[in-house]
């Protein structure tokens, strides 16, 4: 015989869904009086992070805040200061252009000044070569004298005497024309390296006139140094120093070009000689002046005595006035 248990069965339908399933587990957990410590810890944990999360999003606003405005307030004062270095930036600009157009324009002006030295400087070249050409032409209407053409170093010309074929004589002699204010030492020195290249024994430097020529020039008018003898004359002087020299140019030619430094007393009588000429020359000068002012005080004192002739023969000619009245009453009568 089979026995059977009375024990109840160990699965039961549930008394809450009467085994539906449709319960969920937290209402199964409310109706039974239990809170779910899971669920609530979850909520707290994600509210926990919701706050959290909202704290941290407040902090970051607040510092990108604080940040935007230090970085406009720095953005500010470096546009301040670029602005300040732009303005003078700007104005050492406008000053370099300022000093660039006054650099300019003393440019042009020196330009400009430099035409006119340049015109100037052209202007006195052709009153130089003027000046040489005249006097070329001049001496070649000298009789007995033979000029070279124009050198081009060591003096300007070259003279010499002729004798009567033509043929040019000894000794040769280097010119060098001045038109200046004043004869210096250094063209006497050049004049001396320019004959002793040439192998002249006399030089001679002409100015264009008296007052070019220095005291000592005046002085010392034919003179000896470095073995060279040197003229220092006029070009209204020249043709007289010429035929005053030309019998020492014989002795030379004849005697060699040291005649002189052997004749001493010789050489210090030309030297005399030039200056008593010159001073003949300034009294004639003067007389010429002179006789100029006389000419000059008969002429007017002529038309003076002229003009007084003329006012008395007017006078005289003229009738008086009581004589007219007379005439006029024997005509009434």
């Amino acid at each position: 015989m089979t026995v059977r248990s009375t024990l109840p069965t160990e699965t039961i339908e549930c008394p809450l869904c009467s085994g539906s399933g449709e319960l969920s587990r937290a209402e199964i957990l409310d109706r039974l009086g239990v809170k779910d410590f899971a669920r609530v810890a979850q909520l707290s944990a994600e509210e926990a992070f919701r706050l959290l999360t909202q704290k941290h999003s407040h902090e970051e606003q607040t510092a990108w805040s604080r940040f935007e405005t230090e970085l406009a307030k720095r953005t500010a004062g470096i546009k301040e200061q670029h602005k300040d270095a732009l303005r003078s930036a700007q104005s050492e600009k406008e000053s370099l252009s300022r000093r660039v157009e006054d650099c300019l324009r003393e440019l042009a002006d020196l330009r400009e000044r430099n035409q006119e030295l340049e015109g100037e400087l052209t202007k006195t070249a052709r009153i130089g070569k003027r000046e040489e050409m005249s006097f070329e032409e001049e001496v070649r209407a000298w009789a007995g004298i033979a000029i070279s053409e124009k050198l081009p170093k060591n003096g300007d010309f070259l003279l010499a005497y002729r004798d009567p074929s033509g043929t040019k004589l000894e000794p040769r002699i280097v010119v060098d024309n001045k038109d200046k204010a004043s004869i210096t030492e250094g063209d006497i020195k050049k004049l001396i390296r320019d004959a002793r290249e040439r192998r002249c024994p006399v030089g001679i430097i002409v100015a264009r006139g008296e007052t070019q020529l220095r005291q000592l020039d005046r002085e010392q008018r034919w003179d000896q140094e470095d073995g060279v003898w040197i003229l220092r004359t006029t070009r209204q002087w020249l043709p007289r120093d010429l035929e005053v020299l030309k019998p020492i140019f014989e002795r030379m030619r004849t005697e060699g070009a040291d005649f002189l430094q052997k004749n001493s007393a010789l050489a210090e009588e030309v030297r005399r000689t030039f200056v008593d000429l010159d001073e003949v020359e300034r009294e004639l000068k003067k007389a010429a002046k002179a006789i100029e002012t006389v000419s000059m005080m008969t002429a007017k004192y002529r038309e003076r005595l002229r003009a007084l002739c003329d006012t008395v023969a007017a006078s005289k000619i003229a009738p008086k006035p009581e004589h007219d009245g007379s005439i006029a009453a024997a005509l009434r009568s």
